[in-house]
């Protein structure tokens, strides 16, 4: 209205003012003669100058008042808004960065920095899966603190890919030895450092079957032994490097987060005790998930996973750990630790709304030192509930509270547990 009022007066301003004016109006079959005396020019510019000011001004203020404040909470929903979608194909590096607080029977409360990237080697390609990579870091108030990266790299559609994980953590733990039996003991305490390099090159030779090289590093070194009888009589610090070769059947339609699919994995790794082992170790790890939709939403996954290393001695180090953050979550990590462990899980994943979800799931495990000495009485329950955020295109974000035979603990950590 004010708009229209000022293009009003501005055109009663370029009028040819006059004494008198005289005019004619014609109207359809009528005639009307009138006569009219305008407003001084002085005047019609004054009021015309007033609007003009007034208007003007509430033109600015209404702008003013429109724009939003660019505040850096207001830029920091908008961050987390687009984090979300798929923009692999429009930036050469989708990165995204979340900072938050977590805690774990491990870690105690600690802070962590995130950082998720998505990418595609060939962005011409609209049907492979983006390559993920995520790099990490923690630190809490009992001392801990770990860094690293890890990621999935998918080169020529597919056909060549590379996975890793790199990792240097020293970390204040429970120590309780190794065996079940020692698991129900009274529990002792060091500070374990150690490095880790996991690497694996795989090569499609048939549709969705892989076959490749793995590079497997491990150092660790146990400071601060509180109670030296529960080495068994070991070294404190151990250095091992093996290598080896995988099987894999992999038809997930998404790595970090699958909605459908099959994960088929059987690896076997040398480690020779030249390369920093007493003994030569053989270690054979197989995996075993599958996926699939059940409803809108829904997704149900199940899991198995073995691990067995196998010679005359395994060190501390190098045992399977059941518990963590991936499976059997609820247990403390290395709690219960053995040459041999096996763990089941099935989880129903749900999506609540917009990027908020749900998770709950049962498991079960056992450690053992071989085959011919498994006992099934000594397999382990596990149940737990979980909340999913999806802080980038199906990337998610998850707190978990498992359960077990010795109570329970919360995990946060990003990407689906299997």
């Amino acid at each position: 209205m004010k708009r229209a009022i000022l293009v009003a007066l501005f055109a009663l301003v370029a009028f040819d003012l006059s004494a008198q004016n005289e005019g004619v109006l014609i109207r359809d079959n009528d005639t009307i003669k009138y006569t009219y005396t305008p407003l001084a020019a002085t005047v019609t510019d004054t009021i015309a100058a007033t609007a003009i000011s007034e208007v003007a001004d509430s033109v600015v203020v209404d702008t003013v008042a429109s724009k939003p404040r660019n505040s850096i909470f207001r830029r920091l929903i908008r961050y987390f808004e687009q984090a979300n979608e798929d923009r692999t194909q429009e930036k050469k590096f989708d990165l995204t960065w979340v900072l938050g607080p977590s805690y774990s029977a491990v870690t105690k409360v600690s802070l962590g920095i995130l950082a998720s990237g998505l990418y595609r080697i060939d962005r011409t390609d609209t049907i492979t899966q983006p390559s993920n990579v995520s790099l990490y870091a923690n630190i809490s108030t009992s001392g801990y603190y770990k860094v690293g990266v890890t990621g999935l790299n998918l080169m020529d559609r597919n056909r060549h890919r590379i996975k890793y994980d790199i990792s240097f953590a020293s970390m204040p733990i429970d120590y309780w030895g190794i065996g079940y039996a020692m698991a129900q003991a009274e529990k002792s305490s060091m500070v374990e450092k150690r490095y880790r390099i996991d690497a694996e090159y795989q090569y499609e030779m048939a549709r969705n079957f892989f076959g490749g090289v793995a590079l497997d590093f491990t150092h660790a070194a146990a400071k601060k032994v509180a109670n030296a009888d529960y080495m068994l009589g070991q070294r404190d610090k151990y250095t091992a490097t093996g290598w080896g070769l995988s099987l894999q059947y992999d038809s997930r339609d998404f790595a970090p987060n699958p909605y459908k699919g099959i994960y088929l994995s059987l690896r076997e790794t040398y480690f020779p005790a030249a390369l920093g082992t007493t003994e030569t170790i053989w270690r054979t790890t197989f995996t075993g998930n599958y996926y699939q939709r059940l409803w809108k939403g829904c997704t149900l996954a199940l899991d198995a996973y073995m691990e067995y290393n196998a010679g005359k001695e395994i060190p501390w180090s190098m045992v399977a750990q059941l518990g963590g953050g991936y499976r059997m979550r609820g247990y403390y990590l290395g709690q219960y630790r053995d040459n041999g462990m096996i763990e089941v899980q099935a989880e129903l994943r749900q999506k609540i709304y917009n990027r908020h979800g749900i998770a709950v799931w049962i498991g079960a495990g056992n450690v053992f030192p071989n085959f011919n000495s498994f006992q099934w009485r000594q397999t382990l329950p596990n149940y737990g509930i979980g909340y999913r955020w999806e802080f980038k295109h199906r990337v998610n974000v998850r707190i978990d509270y498992g359960r077990g035979k010795h109570g329970g603990s919360v995990v946060f950590n990003v990407n689906e547990a299997f």
